[in-house]
């Protein structure tokens, strides 16, 4: 097996073909990272997933930004599944892989001879994880979903926005695929446990439905103990018990602040209660804010919405003539700390940031058929004995066919020639 470098690694005796499409490609490089072996297959002429936003604006698939960000660590090839003697193919490499994670519609790999059950015969103790929409059994097993359709039907989207408006999409790009992803490799490396205890190998089904019905931990509950339906808040908090919207983002000079202006017990009471301090002392405290008792007037069981958009309102009006490092600084830290305030960071506060920097979070990762480097995210984890590394940029379209075709399979240059040519590889 090639190895992408010497170094010690977590999971470098482990091999992964990846057939993933969009987010869930997330599954096959969080293997990477930590060194395993992974083999991306893409289509010849290049996988679907190589999408804008391209390196410089040149529209080309070869410099397809979110390709780049989520197969680092990877080595390529290309190969048609379509055809028996890619089928061929595809079987030989599974005999040499521990892992198979897949992104296909249900049933798509066994009507192609390559599903579990056939790969299973000829590698007994492969591990293989498909990843579909709604997962392989039910009602809803066979249909097809986009990233949108699927956070309505986890029920997620339905908490995400203000009241009155249509629910919003979670963040930029397939987040519930990235879901999806994690959940597939979560499971992967588990079954990888129970291999090197059993020696049995097993398919995972992972439902991207599911896998987004962890973000609703705190709303199921709503209804299955108090009967309550949650409904959207925006950018507030919100007490159940009395239907009440407290504001707890604030705009300021540069952008919004998250404060917990909130009461009834502590660490929230008395957070507020130098939250108050501190704009008193700047002469921005209106009189009855200063009078306001966060114990008891401000407490869940009593509190009106009138008063509360009131009390924003108030704050408001005083973090307007700060910036969110003021904020923050000085009320986190400095002089009124324990302030229960944070700055709601944007791309380039995010980009900038001190402890990101201090921990070498962002990592220059070389390209250079592009003759650049490019800053990437940087490891997720810090790990002491196998360090989290990246040591290579995402493969190019075919870029390992021939170290994997002749120098691993043993094919010849005459017979890989013969397939390119037949749109096999």
């Amino acid at each position: 097996m090639s190895r992408l470098n010497e170094e010690k690694s977590a999971l470098s005796h482990v091999r992964i073909l990846d057939l993933t499409e969009g987010g869930c490609m997330l599954s096959g490089k969080l293997f990477s990272d930590m060194g395993a072996d992974v083999i991306k297959i893409e289509p010849p002429g290049g996988s679907p997933s190589r999408i804008p936003p391209y390196y410089r604006d040149i529209e080309d698939p070869q410099k397809s930004i979110f390709w780049f960000a989520y197969n680092t660590n990877k080595r390529g090839i290309t190969l048609n599944l379509k055809t028996p003697e890619g089928q061929e193919l595809f079987k030989k490499l599974a005999k040499t892989a521990d892992v198979i994670i897949e992104s296909f519609g249900v049933g798509y790999m066994d009507n192609l001879g390559l599903g579990y059950k056939d790969i299973s015969k000829i590698k007994p103790n492969i591990i293989y994880a498909s990843i579909t929409p709604f997962g392989q059994s039910g009602p809803k097993a066979g249909y097809k979903a986009s990233d949108l359709t699927l956070w309505a039907s986890g029920g997620f989207l339905n908490d995400c926005g203000d009241p009155d408006r249509a629910p919003v999409w979670i963040g930029f790009g397939p987040q519930a695929s990235f879901y999806g992803g994690a959940e597939a490799a979560i499971g992967a490396m588990t079954a990888l446990w129970y291999r090197s205890r059993t020696g049995e190998g097993q398919f995972i089904d992972v439902s991207i439905q599911e896998s987004t019905m962890s973000c609703n931990m705190n709303v199921l509950p709503m209804w299955d103990v108090n009967g309550v339906e949650f409904k959207r808040v925006g950018a507030v908090s919100f007490v159940a018990a009395t239907r009440v919207r407290q504001p707890i983002y604030f705009k300021c000079k540069d952008g919004l602040v998250m404060i917990l202006a909130l009461g009834g017990n502590d660490p929230y009471a008395s957070s507020s209660e130098r939250l108050v301090k501190w704009m008193k002392d700047e002469g921005m405290c209106p009189d009855w804010l200063a009078k306001l008792n966060w114990w008891k007037d401000y407490n869940a069981a009593v509190l009106k919405q009138d008063l509360a958009d009131k009390v924003g309102q108030a704050i408001e009006a005083f973090t307007m003539t700060k910036t969110k490092a003021e904020l923050y600084e000085i009320g986190a830290f400095g002089k009124y700390k324990q302030i229960l305030v944070a700055p709601v960071s944007n791309t380039r506060d995010i980009s900038e940031d001190i402890q990101l920097k201090a921990r070498q979070f962002w990592v220059n990762v070389p390209h250079p058929e592009l003759n650049d480097s490019l800053p990437y995210c940087g490891p997720y984890i810090r790990m002491s004995e196998t360090p989290i590394t990246f040591r290579k940029r995402a493969p190019l379209i075919g870029e390992d066919n021939r170290e994997i075709y002749l120098g691993e399979l043993g094919i010849s240059e005459a017979n890989l020639k013969a397939l390119q040519g037949k749109g096999v590889i």
